[in-house]
């Protein structure tokens, strides 16, 4: 980057959005005007610099930001037909770009052009949309920070939203930033350093403000047997709850879910007045777009059991449904999108904590954040005044704008396994790791299970953060430990819909040296393991009624007879009856189970670098480093067959494609004639 006033603005932007008392992420924009050479007449020319629409401000870089010549931006003016049709003004910001323009400006561009500082920030701190949102807001700016800092009546971001501020600023020459009434904050400087300066002095006052003058106990009185539950019991409910909370988020659209409980959701829930002001819904625009307009709120006490809970989630939901659908009929109009379903993105559950849910992990865990910024800002609008968010019409206007709705159709097309949740056994390395990296790959978050923890943390992490996968420690021959990965699926994902029994080992031996412990051992991992985490997760895919697929990597051993390896080959065909069994009984789920069987996976393997390779390389007479090779030619087709083979026949099982296919076992082991299924 060679312009140092965009390289200013983005290091203040990072800054500013790294920082959660300044704003949520993507929330907020930021902006500068400076000079830069046309290279059309080698004349400078004055620009704005602004993030553009869809950005966020903590990682943004130089193709984030919008470029805009100035004096074309702000001739729009004249031609500005008006806040009945001000969307409009949108797309004529296009006409107004320089070069290449960078990324799409926002709705908020008029704001940065129009007000006559070179530098502005629009922020959500949560301190100053408690300002935003207290019933007497506009005299409490004015007690908080005298002529400083200026009210704005609610008004919809837009081109009109622009002018009011820039002729607020004009009319007020001692204001170095603004209180937009329902919405946020925006602030002003001639430096960068100086606009950072005034946002974090507005936000900072804000703050102290609400903390020296406001109540002690805005939330009201302690709500007696709402209380936040001892850590592990309260996980393990929600852990408990996740499967069918995570049903009723998806009625409409399979989703994927995140939990927190952190203190100030539990907080929150215990206190008297939680259910009033969670009714009244969030008000910034950033908030409820994220959040809707309302959560679900269960109202029993902490110690209701499972079952009440249940009952009870569902007339709630069946009411929240109506009153979504009711609320989408009132204010909607002819040219109003269709409506985008009518279950929670947040379900507050007291005594335990927060279920956030979107397309995605990333999506889930940031409604849940803004919804915590809204709990924060209910905190300091009530505990100096009334929490009074913008009405219900507005908050339609807003959800249902054309202008948001042309945002979602830009949305890329999600990729196939775009919001499934996986389990893969085993899944450190090899196969297991294979197919965990192809899934992850497709779209799906990921729960690698191993017996190594510190290994399965590590493929995790090599497949992205933890909105992608976690890796969890699982000896698939404990009920307790199998229990408790599909625990951890639940509480990072939300759910479970594909599970994938790959965890083995194996033993060479003839059937004379092979010992009782060898069978026991043999079985109990792979039979006993698979039956283990089925079961676990079977409950799971029943009480979430999404379907789902679970997948058994069983072996071509499973149907063929080769020598000295009778435990191995016995427990495979264990598992491949599994497969069948599980079929039949649980097809009236909507789950598939399916198997595959690969045969002669040497490179990667674990069970071949563990001595199961030397063994089979001295059954069959040739170099352990030849085996792959040997494995090839004694296949139809004469290929070796690698890991990444096997994970690509477990994505076309758990595919759309492949939706009406249960109980089959798929071979991939390159063509062996004698393991063909008959």
């Amino acid at each position: 980057m060679t312009n140092t006033t965009a390289a200013e603005l983005i290091a203040r932007s990072n800054r500013l959005g790294s920082d959660p008392r300044v704003t949520n992420y993507a929330g907020g924009n930021t902006s500068a005007k400076g000079t830069e050479t046309d290279p059309v007449t080698g004349e400078p020319v004055e620009l704005l610099w602004v993030k553009g629409s869809g950005g966020d401000l903590g990682t943004l870089t130089e193709s984030g930001l919008a470029v805009l010549r100035l004096d074309a931006m702000r001739a729009l003016a004249k031609v500005y037909p008006g806040v009945d049709r001000e969307d409009e003004m949108v797309a004529a910001f296009d006409y107004t770009l320089f070069g290449k323009g960078g990324a799409a400006p926002s709705i908020d561009t008029a704001m940065h052009g129009l007000v006559d500082a070179a530098h502005v920030d629009h922020l959500h701190p949560d301190a100053g949309i408690a300002f935003a949102t207290a019933a007497d807001g506009e005299a409490l700016t004015a007690k908080a920070f005298g002529g400083k800092v200026a009210w704005v009546d609610w008004r919809r971001p837009g081109f009109q939203l622009g002018l009011d501020i820039a002729a607020i600023k004009a009319a007020n020459p001692e204001a170095v930033g603004v209180v937009l009434g329902g919405h946020g904050i925006t602030a002003w400087g001639d430096t960068s350093d100086e606009a950072e300066r005034n946002s974090l002095w507005i936000i900072e006052t804000a703050q102290n403000f609400i903390d020296t003058e406001g109540r002690a106990d805005p939330f009201g009185s302690p709500l007696a047997g709402y209380e936040a539950l001892p850590a592990e019991e309260r996980r393990a409910k929600a852990a408990a709850l996740a499967a069918h909370l995570r049903s009723v988020a998806s009625t409409d659209k399979p989703q994927v879910g995140s939990f927190t409980d952190a203190a100030v959701v539990l907080d929150f829930l215990a206190s008297s007045e939680h259910a009033r002001l969670a009714a009244l819904g969030t008000s910034c625009p950033d908030h409820f777009l994220r959040t809707k307009v309302k959560p679900l709120v269960l109202d029993l006490p902490a110690s209701a059991s499972i079952e009440e809970s249940v009952a009870r989630l569902d007339e709630l939901h069946e009411q929240y449904r109506g009153d979504y659908a009711a609320y989408y009929d009132k204010h909607a109009t002819a040219d109003s999108p269709a409506m985008r379903g009518a279950d929670p993105a947040i379900i507050l559950v007291p005594g335990v904590g927060m279920f956030s849910y979107g397309a995605n992990k990333q999506t889930a865990r940031v409604a849940g954040e803004f919804y915590i910024n809204a709990i924060n800002v209910m905190r300091g609008a009530e505990a100096i005044s009334t929490y009074a968010p913008i009405d219900e019409a507005e908050k339609f206007r807003i959800e249902y704008w054309a202008l948001e709705e042309a945002k979602l159709q830009r949305m890329p097309k999600p990729k196939p396994l775009a919001g499934r949740i996986a389990l893969v056994t085993g899944a450190a390395s090899g196969i297991g790791k294979a197919i965990a990296t192809r899934l992850a790959a497709e779209g799906a978050c990921v729960v690698i299970a191993d017996l190594d923890l510190t290994k399965a943390q590590d493929a995790a992490a090599e497949l992205g953060g933890t909105d992608v996968a976690i890796g969890v420690q699982a000896n698939v021959t404990s009920e307790e430990e199998v229990q408790a990965s599909i625990d951890a699926a639940l509480l990072a994902f939300g759910g479970l819909d594909l599970v994938v029994n790959n965890a083995g080992l194996s033993l060479s031996k003839s059937l004379l040296e092979t010992t009782v412990a060898d069978w026991d051992l043999q079985h109990n991992v792979m039979a006993k393991g698979s039956f283990l985490v089925s079961r676990a997760a079977a409950k799971v895919l029943i009480d979430q009624k999404l379907g789902g697929d679970i997948i058994y990597i069983s072996s071509k051993n499973s149907v063929f007879a080769g020598p000295n390896n009778i435990a191995y080959s016995a427990t495979k065909a264990d598992q491949a009856h599994q497969v069948r069994l599980l079929a039949a009984e649980l097809g009236e789920y909507g789950v598939k189970v399916n198997g595959i069987n690969p045969d002669g996976v040497v490179r990667g393997s674990g069970i071949f670098a563990g001595g199961w390779g030397a063994k089979r390389a001295a059954v069959y007479g040739v170099p352990e480093e030849d085996l792959g090779k040997y494995y090839a030619q004694r296949t139809l087709l004469k290929r070796e067959v690698l890991p990444e083979n096997v994970a690509n026949a477990v994505f076309v099982l758990c595919t759309s494609d492949l939706s009406h296919t249960t109980g089959l076992h798929i071979p991939v082991d390159a063509g062996v004639a004698a393991a063909f299924l008959r």
